[in-house]
Formats: structure tokens, sequence, C-alpha cells
């Protein structure tokens, strides 16, 4: 978010609020995420997660007051004018049963599925589950600059979104516990939907360094200083944690 507020020449004070509201969010999803109900996980960040350290009910509390607070934010914001309000309405879009809610519950329900999976299905996870948390601060920088290279920055969160959730899937099969700072080899163990299931390893690597390069490509076409975007999506297809 600030970042591509960076490259549009938009203050950083228009944009904090809302990507406080999306950290908060995003932070809850992950309290969430590793509840015994949805992932299971026992670590998050290479110390235990929330529910192991607080137990369930606190860890539901504190996911359920993280997002209430990122909205509450949100309703201060969109006093100030349409675009502000535009924005939150976007925010809201994408975090919810639309956009990162929706791909969570589709997560859950192919996993449990014996069916072979198509491109289709796990393009639809990826595009909600992850993409949408990362379009969100993309755009919201583009609707507070006044719509500046709107289409090219959707273009790009979306992109982002999927590199960021392919390298996610390919980690999980390459990547190690003291990097990662949480269990390895769970989407195997639980079924899930991955590129590197319906690929294997090489050819999900091979279409993450596509995806990279079409993120880079449409970067070419923003006006302004990309050059941290450019790296950021470096960082994201060479990340080992």
């Amino acid at each position: 978010a600030l970042a591509v507020a960076d490259t549009l020449s938009l203050d950083k004070a228009e944009i904090l609020p809302f990507a406080l509201a999306l950290e908060m969010i995003h932070a809850y999803s992950l309290v969430h995420d590793d509840l015994p109900a949805m992932d299971n996980d026992d670590f998050r960040r290479g110390k235990p997660s929330n529910h192991k350290a607080f137990g369930e009910a606190n860890a539901i509390l504190a996911g359920d007051g993280l997002l209430n607070e990122a909205y509450a934010l949100c309703f201060q914001e969109s006093m100030k004018g349409e675009k502000y309000a535009l924005a939150s309405k976007v925010l809201n879009e994408c975090a919810g049963v639309y956009g990162m809610i929706a791909g969570q519950s589709a997560d859950m329900q192919f996993s449990q599925s014996e069916k072979e999976i198509t491109e289709e299905e796990l393009s639809y996870i990826y595009e909600h589950k992850t993409g949408k948390l990362l379009l969100a601060p993309v755009v919201i920088a583009g609707i507070l600059s006044g719509d500046k290279y709107y289409l090219s920055l959707e273009r790009f969160g979306k992109l982002l979104g999927r590199l960021f959730q392919m390298t996610d899937d390919i980690l999980d099969v390459t990547g190690s516990f003291d990097e990662l700072g949480k269990s390895i080899g769970k989407d195997e163990e639980e079924n899930k939907l991955t590129c590197v299931r319906l690929y294997g390893l090489e050819g999900a690597k091979i279409r993450a360094d596509m995806c990279a390069s079409d993120c880079h490509a449409v970067l070419e076409g923003v006006e302004g200083d990309t050059s941290f975007l450019h790296d950021l999506v470096d960082f994201v297809r060479t990340r080992s944690k």
C-alpha cells in the first residue's frame, strides 16, 4: 500500500489508516487460519500460534476484535468523502464473503474432495483466498489517487497475489521450519489444492517464473518510481520464508 502510494505520489497520511486496517485483517485471518477447525497449525512465524499460546476461545476473540477494529477505521475514513468510502468498500469486498473468506471456504471444500482438480478451481482459490488481500492495498492506493493507472494496478495486484500463493505452495514442499516458522508438508498431508499438486514441483516453478515476468511487464506501463515494486516481485518469487 505504501509502495504504490509512493509510486503515485500519494501522501502517505492518506493511505496509512487503510494500511493499518489491512494489517489488522491480515493478522485476524492468520489467527483464525491456524485454528484446529481450519488449517490446524501449532506454529506461526516460529512461535506457538495464538490458540496454542492463549487458547481457542481467546484466538477466536482476538480475530473478531481485529476485524471489528479494522472496519471501525474504515468507517472513520469514510466520513471524509466519496473516494474514502469507495476505498473502504473495496477493502470490505476483498476481505469478505466475495473475497478472502470465499477463497478459504473453497480451499476447505476442495481439500475434502477426492475428485481430480482443475486449473479453474485452483485459480478461484488463488484469486480469492490470497489474491484479494494482496489486490486490496494496490487498488486502494489507486482509488485514493483519483483512479490513476487503476486498471494496470488492478492487474498487477491480481498477479502479485497469484505469485505469492504459488510461491507459498512451492515452499510447503521445498522450505524448512527454521526458515518459514510454520509446519512444512501440510498441503499434501491435508490434500490441499496447490499448483505443485496440479503441475508438479518443476511445472509450478516455471509457472511462478512466468507470473513474475507478467508482474514486471505490467509495472512497465505505470509512470513513477516502480523500483521497489519490481524488487518486491523478485522477493516474493525467490523468498525462502
